[in-house]
């Protein structure tokens, strides 16, 4: 641990949940995470902002806070620019808007750097764009540019951590749009703290925050990702920017999904699809065909299902294997799916189904490396164990979706037109859904919809 000098207060900071405690402690008292206390040192809000600062060229004069009538507030749709990238613009709201921060998090290697790369590339002749490196060469990133054959026409770079030195650049080029790639390697010298610090990312983040929201630059932030899959240093970092995104995708698979977290402009759990390849990663308008198996004929234990991430309706497919345990604990395994749900969906299809697998081991899995988050998979689920443990594949063409409650019955969902609707594009000739979600008959010409109240009656429609 660093010397602090005498009369400087310290304090300490949860690198989990941002909570501050004025002493060291194994836990921490807000959120319960042991270890997590990270020592900083405190700085008045009057030294932070230093006459240095003040007269920045950057910014400007700051009138006086007043009270306003919230009635006599101007206001007016947010301006978006396209990034030329549609799957991108699509998981942003439509477009980057002016002054937003966008924090983007990952495993190593899935595509940050190169999905920004192309975003600046493709923005950089209408907006003037700066890409601030702290952990490649100048060198490096041309030849990735080289290599994905990208146009650098009105793209700038710098190879910089000191956010001081960086906001000092910025503010001779002003740029419009700036990317730091990481956060976790910036730091600020009016902290002792190393980079990379609880104490340095929050500050460095802060800074760069206050200059997007005075001059109305865009700016992305690359984050690291922890082991569980989080960005890793404090959570307050994620409510300082203005959204959060996360790459997700198989390090063996060359798909990858961009998911918004947090989207103050936009959708929550918005998705967009790529596809990586030479020439960097390549948009998927239409991922249901990916998310699909294809397969010439229906195989048993599986179920098509549609699912809704944001604003826009998905095809999956719902895998699932039963088979005789040897354990006297049998198994019960989900991928893509919550682990609790299906044994508790396990349990109904036992009470209300009559079907008994106590003994058998029960592995799910959702096809194409997404993740189902939703109640909409209830029925789907249950309908493809059944189908495993019979050794019958579901009628060709058929899908289905709704949620299952604990005493049997099958409970609509939202949007449940637009799913059907999309089924009924893709080819689908039957669906089966809560009677809730059923439409007029005749709305869908080619396709039968079956409408269930019961369980039961759901796994009879199933075995027609």
């Amino acid at each position: 641990m660093s010397k602090i000098p005498a009369k400087t207060k310290v304090a300490f900071v949860c690198s989990e949940c941002g909570a501050e405690s004025s002493k060291w402690q194994g836990q921490c008292g807000e959120c319960g995470a042991w270890n997590a206390l990270t020592q900083i040192v405190l700085e008045s809000a009057a030294s932070a902002a230093s006459p240095a600062a003040r007269r920045s060229s950057w910014a400007g004069k700051v009138d006086p806070p007043k009270v306003t009538p919230l009635k006599d507030v101007l206001h007016h749709e947010d301006a978006r620019t396209s990034t030329g990238i549609g799957e991108f613009d699509r998981v942003l709201g439509g477009g980057l808007v002016e002054g937003a921060v966008i924090l983007i998090g990952g495993d190593p290697g899935i595509g940050k750097s190169t999905l920004l790369l192309q975003a600046l590339a493709g923005m950089a002749g209408r907006l003037p764009a700066l890409y601030v490196t702290g952990e490649e060469s100048l060198a490096q990133v041309a030849g990735r540019a080289s290599r994905l054959g990208l146009p650098l026409d009105g793209l700038s770079a710098l190879a910089e951590t000191g956010v001081e030195r960086i906001l000092e650049q910025a503010s001779q080029m002003r740029p419009k749009l700036l990317v730091a790639d990481s956060v976790q390697t910036l730091w600020t010298e009016s902290l002792t703290a190393a980079p990379g610090s609880v104490s340095q990312v929050r500050e460095s983040a802060a800074r760069l925050v206050r200059y997007a929201k005075e001059t109305g630059t865009a700016i992305f932030l690359v984050g690291h990702v922890t082991k569980e899959g989080g960005i890793a240093g404090p959570r307050v970092l994620e409510h300082m920017v203005d959204a959060v995104l996360y790459f997700e995708g198989d390090s063996g698979s060359r798909f990858r999904v961009l998911r918004a977290f947090k989207n103050r402009f936009g959708a929550v759990n918005e998705l967009g699809v790529f596809a990586m390849g030479d020439k960097g990663l390549r948009e998927v308008p239409n991922p249901s065909a990916i998310f699909l198996s294809g397969g010439s004929t229906p195989q048993p234990g599986s179920c098509v299902m549609v699912t809704r991430e944001g604003t826009r309706p998905l095809m999956v497919e719902v895998q699932a294997l039963v088979d005789s345990s040897p354990l006297s604990n049998p198994r019960r395994v989900a991928v893509g799916l919550e682990q609790n749900r299906l044994a508790m969906l396990l349990a109904v299809l036992h009470r209300h189904g009559g079907i008994m697998i106590g003994d058998q081991d029960v592995f799910v899995n959702v096809v194409g490396g997404i993740r189902v988050q939703e109640t909409a998979a209830d029925l789907p689920v249950l309908l493809a164990v059944l189908s495993s443990l019979r050794d019958r594949p579901l009628a060709d063409k058929t899908i289905a979706f709704g949620e299952v409650g604990l005493s049997g019955e099958i409970r609509p969902v939202p949007n449940g037109e637009e799913r059907l609707k999309e089924a009924a594009t893709h080819g689908f000739k039957r669906a089966i859904v809560s009677k809730a979600n059923a439409p007029k008959a005749g709305s869908y010409k080619g396709m039968e919809v079956v409408a269930v109240e019961r369980l039961a009656d759901a796994l009879s429609a199933a075995a027609d």
